[in-house]
């Protein structure tokens, strides 16, 4: 490794999103579906309990444990760096983990609000898998690619600067690429900046949970 820098980049700015999205879809990806198809509600709900309490805490439970493996993962990382590299840990790394934490937040509120669309535990599993691993990836780089326009929009966009954080000097917001001589075709190249992934993660997790919770609320167990 040319770097400890390059080192975290290479190690987890690469594969820690797949981790994060993995654990969200495991526990949270049937939380609320479940109720629903294995009618536990039914003897759940009857008591006083509410419906917004029963859908905070198992978000909470969710997220509690899917930090448990994000800590595990950021462990692993610090110790392959701390072998190679010493103790020398870069201050970005630390700031990748935040946001890395704060992105975990809005996966699980995404992938709860999915699990309340759906009373099947497998579809709102699977429909969740497609969009976190293929169908955000491909309509970003369609939007980017194609429209040129900055896919702000995109929460897999937003969570970029998990990755970028680690690359210095930082991204630039935009960069253009000549593809032939002259005036001819161009690629455009965006880089969410620190501010706005944090706006974007930010509001897909308020949205988001907030719908699932008004879904979970009004949906009948029938």
């Amino acid at each position: 490794m040319a770097s400890d820098l390059s080192f975290y980049s290479s190690w987890w700015g690469t594969s820690v999103t797949f981790v994060i999205v993995l654990s969200g879809v495991f526990f949270g990806g049937d939380a609320i579906s479940g109720e629903f198809q294995n009618k536990t509600g039914y003897f759940m709900l009857p008591n006083p309990i509410r419906r917004s309490s029963v859908y905070v805490g198992k978000w909470l439970s969710a997220f509690i444990a899917s930090t448990i493996i994000l800590s595990v993962f950021t462990a692993i990382t610090v110790g392959n760096g701390m072998y190679y590299f010493g103790l020398n840990i870069p201050y970005q790394f630390v700031e990748s983990v935040f946001f890395a934490w704060f992105y975990l937040a809005a996966v699980l509120g995404f992938t709860f609000f999915f699990s309340s669309v759906f009373k099947s535990s497998s579809m709102s599993i699977l429909v969740t898998t497609i969009l976190f691993l293929f169908v955000f990836t491909l309509i970003q780089n369609l939007v980017a690619g194609l429209v040129q326009i900055e896919p702000w929009f995109i929460l897999t966009y937003g969570a970029q600067i998990i990755g970028n954080v680690l690359v210095v000097p930082y991204p630039p917001p935009s960069s253009v690429l000549n593809l032939g001589p002259g005036a001819g075709d161009t690629l455009i190249t965006y880089n969410v900046t620190i501010p706005e992934g944090l706006a974007i993660i930010g509001l897909y997790f308020i949205i988001t949970a907030f719908l699932g919770l008004v879904l979970f609320e009004r949906k009948d167990f029938t």
